[in-house]
């Protein structure tokens, strides 16, 4: 059960003290995340890492955690113009292992509307904008032909690797060949698959056609790690980037925004102080510490950290994907958390998460995936509604006063302060739309449509999709047996069948009637809408 926990957000926020993750040098073009530790009090912390050469350099146990200044002024800001850009960086789309290589995927990323898709010929997931050039009908609503190219339902159109129109059906053979012209062709963006995540750069420009050997995706070396259970999962979010990203940096909600999801029920006073600090803010985010634990931001979308430490040092993966092990040769206990943060459009985000840990993984072979999104998806729940009206409280402030809008006294809020000034010194103040919105919120649908759980993870999660399905045959196939017992006790003449079977077969469409609609619950509080009303928690 304590495995369980922790492959939860439970277990993130319950006990929300990942190891201190000392200071990044964001100066490589890939980002890998050593998560290796040494004991240096009854808590953990990261091992230390020297050479300048690492991700992160070493921290002093003995640094103190006490605040010099208040929360709003402790961050070690670094002094600089440089400002973020939004378009000049890697974004993710979706797991590899919710994608389906036998059709179109149409997602949204950053305001762009693009369509995943598997490219047979040269093995490997492909980006392109989501609209035909013909008569700018989405893609994702196509199919991948026999020749393995995609093509657009709307009229046959079809495309390769490049965006280069192959096929136009409507073209005469013995014309000119006009599916060379280059308004045939479809905008295709720079994409790689990095840690089992399709990323791509969300700029077609053919500048950018060989981005990736400058800039890479972040990489975590855990989530490739074979010794390491890795499950994923993905979440629309009806709610802002900016709102998301600071929620889950927030460990100070937990007792009472998810009262009653934890194993045992909290007091719901259970709230206490935090001694969190910045250890460093800089365009690429920022690393955060709370004895003997820390966090790390790196801009735009990945958050992490890990609540779990071990006795006996480990391994520590260098900026080039080494690994370098340590004179012990016992085996470390390790639990990462990892978030990340899409933005999709005003008011609407993805999240992605995946729990790597390397002990217990034989519960993930036997265990369905889609068991562990039930539990994940109604702690989301449970203060989805919360934040987006939070959000729209925020936007009538205005994003520029949210420091002045919200009083965060405490340090337990180190955390989104960080983010907020992030968002205001190097991002500014808020997502950069371009000119493809005017930044005004969606309006606010009923709360069954909000909290839908069947658009918003279902139909985008193979495993609950799979689940979905096999659950209503189950249903179906109840009532039918209990229809047919049912029948043939009636159908029966007197002496044809004993007493026995009689009351049997009764029994059993009893039984199945009331299987069927324990099911029939079962799948639409899991799959459907779970509402949750905290007055009765």
């Amino acid at each position: 059960m304590e495995t369980l926990r922790a492959s939860s957000f439970v277990s993130f926020h319950r006990s929300f003290a990942p190891p201190s993750l000392p200071r990044t040098q964001f100066d490589k073009p890939i980002l890998h995340l050593p998560l290796s530790e040494k004991p240096i009090s009854p808590l953990p912390s990261l091992h230390s890492i020297k050479s300048k050469s690492k991700l992160f350099t070493a921290i002093s146990p003995s640094v103190s955690t006490e605040f010099a200044d208040p929360p709003e002024q402790e961050t070690a800001v670094e002094s600089s113009d440089e400002k973020f850009d939004w378009y000049a960086q890697w974004y993710p789309v979706m797991p590899v292992c919710d994608l389906d290589k036998r059709a179109p995927h149409g997602k949204k990323v950053m305001g762009i509307d693009v369509v995943v898709w598997w490219d047979r010929n040269e093995g490997e997931w492909k980006v392109f904008d989501d609209a035909c050039p013909h008569r700018l009908a989405p893609l994702s609503e196509g199919r991948i032909d026999q020749w393995g190219r995609l093509q657009c339902v709307y009229h046959g159109w079809c495309f390769g690797s490049s965006g280069e129109c192959k096929f136009i059906p409507q073209a005469p053979t013995d014309g000119p060949p006009i599916h060379t012209n280059k308004k045939a062709c479809v905008a295709a963006y720079p994409s790689t698959v990095q840690n089992d995540i399709v990323w791509f750069w969300p700029n077609s420009d053919p500048q950018y056609k060989d981005i990736l050997t400058k800039k890479k995706p972040p990489c975590i070396p855990e989530l490739d790690d074979p010794s390491y259970s890795r499950l994923m999962g993905n979440r629309d979010i009806p709610y802002g980037y900016e709102v998301l990203a600071e929620n889950l940096m927030d460990p100070a909600h937990v007792p009472y925004a998810h009262y009653g999801i934890m194993g045992a029920k909290a007091d719901r006073e259970g709230g206490r102080p935090l001694e969190i600090s910045i250890e460093k803010l800089d365009v690429n985010g920022f690393t955060a510490k709370q004895e003997p634990g820390g966090y790390n931001f790196i801009a735009p979308c990945i958050f992490y950290g890990s609540p779990m430490g071990s006795s006996s040092n480990g391994s520590a993966a260098s900026s080039t994907g080494t690994t370098e092990e340590s004179s012990s040769v016992t085996p470390q206990r390790r639990l990462l958390l990892i978030f990340i943060c899409i933005p999709v459009s005003p008011g609407n985000s993805r999240l992605i998460y995946s729990f790597p840990r390397n002990f217990a993984v034989w519960i993930d072979r036997i265990v369905p995936r889609w068991m562990f999104h039930v539990g994940q998806n109604l702690i989301l729940d449970s203060d989805l509604y919360l934040l987006h009206v939070e959000e729209r409280k925020i936007m009538d402030a205005g994003v520029s006063n949210w420091q002045k809008a919200c009083f965060v006294p405490t340090k337990s809020d180190a955390l989104v302060i960080a983010f907020r000034k992030w968002l205001k010194k190097y991002a500014g103040g808020q997502t950069d739309w371009g000119t493809k919105f005017t930044g005004a919120l969606p309006p606010t649908p009923p709360k069954e449509q909000l909290m839908d759980r069947y658009w918003s993870h279902v139909v985008n999660c193979r495993s609950c999709s799979v689940a979905y399905k096999g659950l209503n045959a189950l249903e179906v196939a109840l009532q039918i047996i209990s229809i047919a017992s049912i029948a043939i006790v009636a159908a029966s003449k007197q002496g044809i069948i004993s007493a026995v079977t009689r009351n049997t077969l009764v029994i059993a469409a009893v039984l199945s009637f009331s299987a069927s609609k324990w099911l029939s619950h079962f799948i639409n509080k899991n799959f459907r809408f779970h509402d949750y009303n905290h007055a009765f928690r």
